[in-house]
């Protein structure tokens, strides 16, 4: 592989991570404003501290396992946000609705950009 197929490749993996993890910072609030009363979100959002760096983390996590080939590690990021998560949604499961919702947004806005840029890098350099 040469140089220049190397920097063609590192900078597809560079958009796909500043799409995923930088607009998903956009896409995901978004689609959270859409569900459900605001009264309710917003002591779902209370519970759920440390939220959007959670978020930036796990989109980066997924966009990276599926650029590099390896989406075994798109369960291991769920997993560890599960996890995680899991002993303040069993105390307060008025936050488990937004905490699903919000995942799967972001799953999804991640796994999606991950796989497109993975398109892209074999449609610019090769497999």
């Amino acid at each position: 592989m040469s140089t220049t197929e190397y920097l063609v490749g590192a900078a597809v993996w560079a958009v796909a991570l500043a799409l995923s993890v930088g607009l998903g910072a956009l896409v995901v609030p978004w689609v959270l404003r859409r569900t459900g009363p605001s009264a309710r979100a917003q002591a779902a959002a209370d519970v759920l501290r440390g939220g959007t760096w959670i978020g930036l983390l796990e989109r980066a996590g997924v966009t990276l396992s599926l650029l590099a080939g390896y989406p075994e590690g798109v369960a291991i990021v769920v997993a560890v946000k599960g996890l995680g998560r899991f002993n303040e949604l069993k105390e307060h499961p008025v936050a488990s609705e937004r905490f699903v919702v919000g995942t799967l947004a972001s799953l999804i806005w991640a796994a999606a950009v991950g796989l497109a840029g993975r398109g892209a890098a074999h449609l610019l350099v090769g497999g």
